[in-house]
């Protein structure tokens, strides 16, 4: 069976969240991710999900590396996995400077040493129970766990989209998390990837190619797509990381339009002024059927797990986000 994961967090109450990745799990979803931003403690949420399920993979997607000490992050994905009996995947990243320094209050500096510290910290505290390290970006005198982790060894993806990053994971990840991404664009990542992957004589092959597909599934087409606006030009508008990507995908001038009325906070035209070749080409919208034809395409790509990541907002959030995971069920 093709793997289909789903990624939650915005629209959503914690106890929503957990239903939701329990109708995942019903419906044959191989793994349910917590996104990071501002819908709640991820580690908390994802430690609930473990305890209501038996099968589902869980991770985060990502945990920023500028908001947690990577001593905390240890011990948090350590009680993940043990509460998950072994099902839990870290997703790290280096999230973005316009959310970390005026959200929290962090320096946003050099990004990917920040990274591979981080990943360094993690798996050598886990499989050692104590560290003492001098990084680029972090020093730590002395560490030491108090309890044994379930697993001393746990996977650990990275998001990604540039080639630094890209072959950074390719060193020494066990997965990549992309997102809003063209399905034309996974030559090229899986090319990046696969230079890191030599560098630390590995292959292509050990690194899972994952990404989230910002999605809205409806029989009304028009409705699906409208959903996805005001998504893609808050991510557009905010975000120079993805306005750059997208611009690289065919949609510079479209790009430079809508965070144009972003910034000036014009909210509705932005959104309005997202094109359904925009939609259609970086996101999974419409009725199931078309859904399902455009997994394919992304999995024909090259993209090894799809993940869903539902728009949703209002009341109506869990329903919307429940039709959506029922609707791509990989069981259906």
């Amino acid at each position: 069976m093709e793997r289909l994961g789903i990624a939650l967090g915005s629209g959503l109450s914690p106890d929503q969240i957990v239903r939701c990745v329990q109708l995942a799990e019903e419906c044959g979803y191989d793994s349910a991710w917590i996104v990071e931003g501002h819908g709640g403690d991820q580690f908390s949420l994802l430690t609930a999900c473990a305890l209501a399920t038996k099968k589902i993979r869980l991770g985060t997607a990502i945990s920023s590396v500028f908001v947690r000490t990577a001593p905390t992050v240890a011990m948090a994905a350590a009680c993940v996995d043990y509460f998950s009996k072994g099902r839990f995947v870290l997703g790290l990243g280096s999230s973005h400077k316009v959310q970390v320094e005026p959200e929290h209050g962090q320096v946003y500096t050099k990004p990917l040493e920040r990274v591979r510290d981080y990943v360094t910290i993690v798996r050598r505290l886990l499989r050692d129970g104590r560290i003492s390290y001098c990084g680029a970006t972090v020093t730590i005198a002395d560490f030491q766990l108090w309890f044994r982790p379930l697993r001393q060894e746990l996977p650990i993806y990275l998001a990604a989209v540039f080639p630094q990053m890209l072959q950074l994971a390719g060193e020494i990840a066990q997965g990549v998390l992309l997102v809003w991404m063209a399905p034309s664009y996974m030559q090229f990542v899986a090319e990046q990837i696969a230079i890191g992957a030599g560098r630390a004589g590995r292959k292509l092959g050990d690194i899972q190619l994952a990404s989230l597909l910002p999605a809205s599934v409806s029989g009304d087409e028009k409705a699906a797509f409208d959903a996805l606006r005001p998504v893609a030009a808050f991510y557009l508008g905010t975000f120079p990381r993805y306005r750059k990507m997208l611009a690289g995908a065919g949609f510079a001038d479209e790009a430079a339009r809508v965070q144009e009325l972003w910034k000036s906070g014009d909210q509705a035209n932005a959104a309005a002024s997202v094109s359904d070749a925009l939609i259609e080409t970086v996101t999974i919208a419409g009725s199931p059927a078309r859904c399902r034809q455009r997994l394919a395409a992304y999995r024909a790509a090259g993209l090894q797990l799809p993940i869903l990541m539902p728009a949703a907002s209002g009341p109506e959030s869990e329903p919307q986000v429940m039709a959506a995971i029922r609707g791509c069920a990989p069981n259906s």
